[in-house]
């Protein structure tokens, strides 16, 4: 069975992280064209609005395999420059993979989210915690340093003093402390974390899917580039936005107050 569940229900594509027997690590040789393949199936399918992202079992991810890195093996193995290079490929590949998905995605965090698997939670547009999650960036703990990019994913979730508390001391939080720090959004009973993260997406999916799509491309470009830079993105999508047969409809909805059929034209 595959390592990456793929399940499409109508709009919403669920993720599934699937090594659940070793807490779903990440990382594994494979994953990086696993994680590419499935960004590229969602950004494809125009039916696509909104994704989930999970883990199977009791863990979101745990991070990278600690058993590998012992025994040198997999996609540790070898010089440094053969490592650096299945870095590049498989774990930067994976972390470049979920950035890239144009629909929202949300991360359902069931469990602990350790390390990469912190990180990677990190990069879906929004997070819902079960109540039995756990949260970390311990790359210090085991002598690394975060080479999956983290250095710069976590300070944009959470800002620099929080990144830095929790990569220089390798602490783990709860599930409550990471509601407060502004890591996840909303805190849920393990038992309706799925019920919660697909009502959300539900929501999600009501909007015009072209403009969605645009909304997350404009508010990602915003990470890294200058407010002029965005100010004429946002004028350029805006023009394709009012010509686009959803804008007609939503304004005719409003003036019928009646509830809009959004088709993605």
């Amino acid at each position: 069975m595959s390592a990456l569940l793929y399940d499409k229900r109508g709009a919403v594509v669920r993720l599934t992280i699937n090594r659940p027997e070793a807490r779903n690590p990440l990382g594994e040789e494979g994953d990086g064209a696993l994680f590419a393949d499935a960004a590229q199936r969602i950004n494809e399918d125009r039916e696509v609005r909104c994704a989930i992202l999970t883990g199977a079992g009791p863990a979101f991810s745990a991070g990278g395999n600690l058993k590998a890195m012992r025994a040198r093996s997999g996609s540790f193995a070898g010089a440094p420059v053969h490592i650096r290079e299945r870095y590049r490929n498989g774990i930067h590949r994976l972390v470049k993979a979920i950035w890239g998905i144009e629909v929202p995605v949300i991360a359902a965090v069931n469990g602990p989210a350790i390390g990469l698997g912190n990180d990677v939670a990190c990069l879906a547009d929004l997070r819902i915690a079960a109540d039995n999650a756990v949260f970390g960036a311990t790359f210090l703990k085991v002598g690394l340093v975060p080479g999956d990019g983290g250095a710069w994913i976590l300070p944009r979730t959470i800002g620099m003093a929080r990144a830095a508390e929790l990569f220089y001391t390798g602490d783990t939080i709860d599930a409550a402390t990471a509601l407060q720090w502004g890591l996840v959004s909303r805190v849920v009973p393990a038992a309706q974390l799925m019920q919660e993260a697909e009502a959300l997406a539900a929501r999600i999916c009501r909007q015009p899917p072209d403009v969605l799509r645009m909304t997350k491309r404009l508010m990602r470009e915003g990470q890294g580039t200058s407010f002029d830079t965005i100010m004429e993105m946002s004028a350029a999508f805006q023009a394709l936005a009012h010509v686009t047969d959803d804008h007609a409809e939503a304004v005719a909805a409003f003036f019928d107050k009646r509830t809009p059929n959004f088709k993605g034209s």
